[in-house]
């Protein structure tokens, strides 16, 4: 979810929204359990590949869903191995790897307008007991905006973290990053408040 829509006229983007929605639900939910092995990660990212090529989408749009969630991917890696081994560690980060590139698919083949009124529309039974279907969709379009967002963030404290030579220091990977989202979120509720958004 770190591209853009990507305009095209394959059969992925000719789905409609929500059926894929769901679809990559279940292949997440399915990757999770499949994943038993390490070398099970990579069938998985090769039917990830396939669906990158029916959906034709250039190989550096595929890579740009990647690039900047490496660095926490290296993390997570690293923590897995210490507190537990190396073959969870390479489990866990691969079907983190597959479910990225997987949701990054369907929002470079599907607007997000068209996603925002499948989920309204899949939400309406909620209406009956006092759940807003479009308060769904706003939250839906906050998370799909704030993973860039996060992805810039980890980003300049990764090029930081380098310019002063710190190395591969967890604590100073994670720490900027998450305070930099709070910040962010802070001014986001802010804004929202402004508009009369928030109650």
């Amino acid at each position: 979810m770190f591209a853009t829509y990507q305009p095209g006229n394959s059969l992925l983007h000719r789905l409609p929204a929500g059926l894929k929605i769901l679809l990559v639900c279940v292949l997440i939910l399915a990757a999770t359990l499949a994943i038993r092995e390490p070398w099970h990660v990579l069938p998985a990212l090769g039917l990830t590949a396939v669906l990158y090529a029916v959906g034709r989408i250039r190989p550096r749009a595929a890579w740009d869903q990647v690039r900047p969630v490496l660095p926490m991917l290296i993390a997570i890696l690293v923590l897995q191995w210490i507190v537990a081994d190396l073959d969870t560690a390479l489990r866990v980060c691969g079907a983190l790897l597959v479910a990225i590139t997987v949701a990054g698919l369907v929002a470079l083949t599907t607007r997000i307008s068209d996603m925002l009124d499948a989920v309204t529309r899949a939400a309406q039974p909620l209406r009956h007991v006092g759940v807003s279907p479009d308060r769904i969709a706003l939250v839906l379009v906050l998370t799909i905006r704030a993973i860039p967002l996060l992805a810039r963030q980890l980003r300049q404290v990764t090029e930081a973290r380098r310019a002063r030579g710190l190395g591969m220091s967890i604590r100073a990977l994670v720490v900027p990053t998450v305070l930099g989202a709070l910040t962010t979120a802070d001014q986001l509720g802010d804004a929202l408040a402004a508009r009369g958004v928030d109650d």
